[in-house]
């Protein structure tokens, strides 16, 4: 099962400029910050900034869960359902990552962090 959203990640053409807004316009906690990535907190929701070419490009999902438990059982179980994993879990640094989409066709993460 999913225990909860883990971040929200959104695609951004110019990080210093998201950086400014999420962090000085609207007061928000920026936890992160480099060229390709940064993290926002707010109010507890992680808001992760992702270097993109285009707006609606490939910065991600917007919205990656977190597994209750180990998510390679998670992605079994859903496997089970009828969700499809184009991509195998992408073991990063940071933590894992496995993208699928919705019925509508909507890109969302499984995402578990170290």
């Amino acid at each position: 099962m999913v225990k909860g959203v883990a971040a929200v990640w959104l695609p951004v053409t110019d990080m210093s400029r998201a950086v400014s807004f999420y962090g000085q316009t609207l007061g928000l906690d920026v936890t992160e910050h480099d060229g390709d990535w940064s993290e926002i907190d707010a109010n507890g929701v992680k808001i992760g900034l992702n270097s993109s070419e285009s707006p609606s490009g490939d910065g991600g999902a917007a919205i990656a869960f977190q597994p209750e438990g180990d998510i390679e059982a998670e992605v079994e179980r859903l496997k089970g359902e009828g969700v499809e994993f184009p991509d195998g879990i992408a073991d990063q640094p940071w933590g894992k990552i496995v993208t699928f989409k919705d019925p509508d066709g909507n890109d969302l993460q499984l995402y578990s962090p170290n």
